[in-house]
């Protein structure tokens, strides 16, 4: 071989060498989102996050309706039997913390609001004070900063991007909160994701559904403020949709259903954004629509969340995020959540806990 071909092979040696370094893992990775853990929470968080950690996702998005508030969760009431309102109402978040992010250790926990959180007395400002760590975690927080280095204002309303992927967490927990800051906010981010080679995809969640959903009954379609931002959230989305995947995500209805978007309504409004309702953390459980097409997942009176897939890059990049549904059984509950509550609440939370 000659000196200048050993020279050729040695470059090219290298060049593979520093490409396999920098390019990004050639393997799928996970993460998992639900929402609505009121009422019976404390049971129902603890076997979500042995199911999540137990199948590598790399995170817990919660959408929002942490505690009841309006009056006393079952599985508080059980621990707290003599408790008064006023004693609920200073430590229910404080439970929250214990009992239902505690569970998920060192895992990034995100989190949502949602209507329940800014039911009097409480307020979006204790929220923020009170989730302050979480809200303003280190990912959240640098992201921030690197979209704005002067802005150091905690929200409500946030985002962060992983391995291409831009995770964009809305506030709609009450009807006015679509307001013309966080309109603005959102326009210019995905204005910025639709130019940028490095975002392959974006998934938006928020606590209750944009408007025209299958779910309309309890949704954004219930005032005509909510309508009006809603669909204005709704046609940005589509705008990236035509060069990029979007998935939007929420709670709020307490039944787990995929293609919530697929209905007359966006069929002729513009197109049909792939969309999931996963209420289903531990609040008292709803009846479906009646008017569902068949052939759809659409479950109600269970609990679980859904495990999302992404692909790496350069595999199916039209459709790179899997979303499934993994319900969590009454046997997932962990012996120690058993021991602390007893078994008439663990029968309870998953034999009564419905509204149909």
């Amino acid at each position: 071989m000659t000196i200048a071909r050993s020279v050729t092979v040695l470059l090219l040696l290298a060049a593979s060498s520093v490409a396999a370094q920098s390019a990004p893992p050639a393997t799928s990775w996970s993460f998992a989102v639900s929402g609505d853990s009121r009422n019976c929470g404390d049971v129902v968080m603890p076997a979500i996050a042995v199911g999540v950690r137990a199948r590598g996702a790399r995170f817990y998005w919660h959408l929002g309706d942490v505690r009841f508030i309006r009056d006393f969760d079952a599985d508080y009431l059980q621990l707290h039997p003599r408790t008064t309102i006023a004693e609920y109402l200073a430590d229910a978040w404080f439970d929250f913390q214990q009992n239902q992010i505690e569970p998920f250790g060192d895992l990034p926990f995100f989190l949502g609001i949602g209507n329940h959180e800014v039911l009097p007395p409480k307020t979006r400002e204790e929220f923020l004070v009170t989730f302050a760590d979480w809200l303003d975690a280190p990912m959240i927080r640098t992201q921030r900063l690197r979209d704005d280095p002067r802005d150091h204002r905690l929200r409500t309303y946030y985002h962060w991007y992983m391995e291409g992927i831009d995770f964009i967490n809305l506030d709609n927990a009450s009807v006015e909160q679509f307001d013309a800051a966080q309109l603005q906010w959102l326009r210019e981010l995905l204005a910025r994701d639709r130019q940028s080679r490095d975002v392959r995809a974006v998934v938006v969640g928020m606590h209750g559904a944009l408007p025209g959903s299958f779910a309309h009954k309890h949704s954004m379609d219930d005032e005509v403020i909510e309508q009006t931002t809603g669909r204005e959230v709704y046609t940005q989305l589509l705008g990236v949709r035509a060069s990029k995947p979007v998935y939007v995500l929420a709670s709020h209805s307490h039944f787990v259903m995929e293609g919530i978007f697929d209905t007359p309504y966006w069929r002729q409004h513009g197109g049909v954004l792939p969309g999931w309702i996963i209420g289903s953390a531990g609040a008292v459980r709803y009846a479906l629509p009646a008017d569902l097409p068949q052939g759809r997942l659409a479950r109600t009176h269970v609990y679980g969340y859904l495990l999302a897939t992404v692909q790496p890059r350069g595999a199916n990049e039209r459709d790179p995020i899997q979303f499934k549904f993994h319900e969590v059984d009454r046997v997932a509950v962990p012996p120690a959540v058993v021991g602390r509550f007893g078994e008439s609440l663990i029968r309870q939370c998953y034999e009564k806990n419905v509204q149909d």
